[in-house]
């Protein structure tokens, strides 16, 4: 009897051992589409993925890309909301998923960016792009320069609306990436999780289309505050989403899924996932001030140093171990030194891992002194003793 029971236990060892996976990496769930993420908007950690680095199309979730360079031209004031846009015949004839913009026409940036939003319009995309570039070939360097500058390193962009093309591709982290650098743009967060709305179209602005978001994760879903839905033949049905609750907030990604309700679904189980098990702690604020750091030879003795940029870390809601924050800076440095200059880091660690570094810079220019300042410090350094 106890040589057939080792027996047994021999076979099961070896049916384990030959297993092609390895079951301490299986993942909590599976969803449905063909690549998935799930990641932190804080931190940048990713807790979910599925295929992340697979490179597809993303249909209309190209538009987040539109979105940032727009966003970015509305805060830098290169244009304006109730700038009027004269909509051309190249994007009024974009066809797809669009508002029935009509060459000749006019529409406000702010109505382009409701288009674009909640009808997901390809004509408003391609209209908005032209206005701020001047054409649609030059706002597409734009979005591929961006890319770039985001890292998105497998990512090509075609065309401004995310219609069928071979090569206009990306990946699931990348879209991720993507949607955490609009997040960052409050501007348009007024028109990512609103419901619905209704502009005037065509010359004479006397068609009203009313708008109703693609994203029912907006409505349905509590806490949805984003971003973009996508889908054409090749690419599937595809969603980038985020949500807030309490203080953090998640990015999910689903590419190439077989059907709005399924890929809604799946948005759903990853964004319960993260908030059921974990949330976000912050531990500076930009801007906070740390300390101060002797200048070497400059027209002030000491300037302040200052965080960076936020500072924010994922945990585990049941972990229990010390979040510990080491803080590096230079003993002095030389004049002159530029608002901005990193003079040291803030390292977070727990349990001996570094979870993350962040960089601490000078919160002000300082000149080089000039012989009058030497004599000036001279004088009250004799005055004062």
């Amino acid at each position: 009897m106890i040589k057939k029971i080792l027996n047994i236990l021999l076979i099961l060892f070896i049916i384990v051992s030959v297993l092609p996976f390895n079951i301490y990496a299986m993942e909590p769930f599976e969803v449905d589409g063909k690549a998935a993420i799930l990641m932190d908007f804080k931190s940048g950690t990713v807790i979910y993925e599925k295929n992340p680095n697979k490179k597809l199309e993303p249909a209309s979730i190209t538009k987040i890309m539109v979105l940032i360079l727009a966003s970015e031209a509305l805060e830098s004031e290169k244009i304006n909301l109730d700038d009027e846009v004269l909509i051309s015949e190249n994007a009024a004839s974009m066809g797809g998923s669009q508002v029935y913009l009509e060459a000749g026409g006019t529409n406000t940036v702010e109505e382009l960016f409701k288009a674009i939003c909640l009808r997901s319009a390809n004509d408003a995309s391609v209209a908005m792009g032209e206005y701020i570039a001047g054409s649609e070939e030059l706002f597409l360097e734009m979005m591929n320069k961006k890319a770039k500058q985001l890292n998105m390193k497998n990512t090509k962009f075609k065309n401004l609306t995310g219609l069928p093309d071979e090569e206009h591709l990306t990946t699931a982290y990348d879209i991720a990436l993507m949607g955490r650098e609009l997040l960052k743009h409050e501007i348009v967060h007024k028109w990512l999780s609103m419901w619905t709305t209704s502009i005037k179209v065509g010359k004479d602005r006397d068609v009203t289309q009313d708008l109703v978001n693609t994203n029912k994760l907006i409505r349905f879903y509590p806490g949805a505050n984003g971003i973009k839905t996508g889908f054409t033949q090749n690419a599937g049905y595809c969603l980038a989403a985020s949500a807030t609750k309490d203080n953090t907030t998640f990015i999910s990604v689903i590419l190439g899924s077989k059907s709005s309700k399924i890929r809604n679904e799946d948005s759903k189980k990853l964004l319960d996932y993260g908030f059921s098990n974990y949330k976000s702690k912050s531990l500076n604020k930009k801007g906070d001030i740390i300390d101060k750091i002797s200048i070497e030879k400059g027209k002030k003795e000491y300037a302040k140093i200052k965080v960076k940029d936020d500072i924010d870390i994922l945990i585990k809601k049941d972990n229990k171990s010390d979040i510990k924050k080491e803080i590096k800076i230079l003993d002095t440095v030389k004049a002159p030194i530029k608002k901005g200059d990193k003079v040291g880091e803030i390292i977070v660690k727990s349990e001996g891992e570094i979870l993350l570094k962040e960089e601490l810079i000078i919160d002000k220019d300082i000149k080089k002194a000039n012989i009058l300042n030497v004599f000036s410090k001279l004088f009250k350094n004799l005055t004062t003793k």
